[in-house]
């Protein structure tokens, strides 16, 4: 059974776990949140499982650990969320907050997508299905995500970063993340 998710007026997620990231900065004032940004990532790529992402999140990565992560351990990055294989939510970010997920980025002629969006990674890459867990999951914090915020849109990072991006990738279910989510 899949957890209801509730997000609460300091933009945290009731049934996530919470392990806070430094990467983050506050909203411009008066921003509101219309936009919901699905990722995918693995570390080192293609594996799953481990504390890499979380490591990564938080600016613990050993770059030592994998010869991957020494190009990226320098990187100040995160997400609101990531939701593991087995539908774990982690969440890093207040969704209050600017989480540093999207970067260079462009939304129907808005840009900047960070300032006004929440990040959700899923554990993946764009070679391999996702798992139904993850969809249940993803589902769950979309429908309490839009029941907090007005949230107009959910697209993956590749439809505002074109070119730059490719998250999630060919195999993210988007019909039946929509049918799931309420969004059909």
């Amino acid at each position: 059974m899949r957890p209801e998710y509730r997000i609460d007026e300091s933009g945290i997620a009731d049934a996530a776990c919470w392990l806070p990231s430094p990467n983050w900065d506050e909203r411009p004032v008066g921003t509101d949140i219309e936009l919901l940004v699905i990722h995918s990532i693995s570390l080192p790529p293609g594996c799953f499982g481990g504390s890499a992402v979380g490591e990564l999140f938080t600016n613990c990565l050993d770059p030592e650990a994998h010869p991957y992560y020494r190009d990226i351990a320098g990187l100040r990055v995160s997400a609101h969320f990531f939701v593991r294989r087995d539908g774990a939510v982690i969440q890093f970010v207040s969704c209050a907050k600017r989480a540093w997920h999207a970067g260079s980025s462009l939304w129907r002629g808005r840009e900047r997508c960070n300032d006004f969006s929440v990040g959700i990674e899923l554990e993946g890459c764009d070679e391999l299905p996702f798992e139904e867990a993850q969809y249940g999951a993803v589902a769950g914090l979309t429908r309490a995500l839009r029941a907090r915020y007005p949230i107009a849109d959910v697209v993956g990072h590749s439809d505002i970063a074109p070119g730059r991006k490719t998250d999630p990738g060919p195999f993210f279910d988007w019909q039946r993340y929509r049918e799931l989510s309420g969004l059909s």
